[in-house]
């Protein structure tokens, strides 16, 4: 099995938080939408001019976002983002470091973005999330896939999604499946690649067989 490269730029990492106390931190359609554009548009330092705009506006088919500004975030970003799922009160995303301390600087940018928007929309203060974000490297390819169906499969948490995951609209999954909405601020082939390059392999199957539950025991993953 290909080890993923041993120094920090270059390295996947599986980085995931929770509300405080446990709390539900994604109450509506609006909040979900505000992370999603964060995780997707924060990939770099690059202001984005007029967000508000482009996320009242944002449709089944993504955010109304200019080809060229995508490719300026891609052009500058901390990290690459490959694969995310975002639940009632915690998150997972799947990430490589582009930059050295690229993830500190996503991650910032990220939770402070989001931290903001709770506090003045629910009139509170002070944490959001539960102290500093978890942080895990990719050992291998077999453990970069596995999270990957890992993450995906998060929505069988909630009932009204139990087998009906690759329809959750905040989760990367259907960007597998089906069309990226996000162009290359989804960096989709690392893992898709792979089945494409293999005749009658599916990652809609990979994801709805995969073992990928026993990476919360073997490697530590929680909620």
């Amino acid at each position: 099995m290909t080890r993923i490269r041993d120094n920090i730029i270059g390295e996947y990492h599986h980085l995931y938080n929770r509300g405080v106390h446990k709390m539900t931190i994604f109450r509506d359609k609006a909040d979900y939408i505000k992370f999603l554009f964060s995780i997707l548009y924060l990939q770099s330092p690059i202001l984005i001019p007029n967000s508000f705009r482009i996320i009242n506006a944002f449709s089944p088919d993504g955010f109304p976002f200019a080809l060229e500004e995508q490719e300026q975030i891609v052009k500058a970003r901390f990290v690459e983002l490959v694969a995310f799922c975002i639940m009632p009160n915690h998150f997972h995303l799947l990430v490589r470091e582009v930059v050295e301390g690229g993830i500190a600087a996503y991650m910032q940018r990220v939770s402070l973005s989001y931290t903001n928007h709770f506090n003045a929309k629910y009139a509170t203060s002070g944490h959001v999330f539960e102290n500093r974000y978890k942080s895990k490297r990719i050992q291998d390819d077999q453990q970069l896939m596995y999270l990957s169906a890992y993450i995906h499969r998060n929505p069988r948490e909630l009932r009204q999604w139990k087998n009906k995951e690759e329809a959750y609209p905040y989760s990367s999954l259907q960007d597998y499946v089906d069309k990226n909405r996000w162009g290359n601020l989804l960096a989709t082939d690392i893992v898709a690649g792979r089945f494409d390059a293999t005749p009658n392999s599916n990652y809609r199957d990979f994801v709805r067989t995969s073992p990928a539950k026993l990476l919360e025991e073997e490697f530590g993953y929680s909620k």
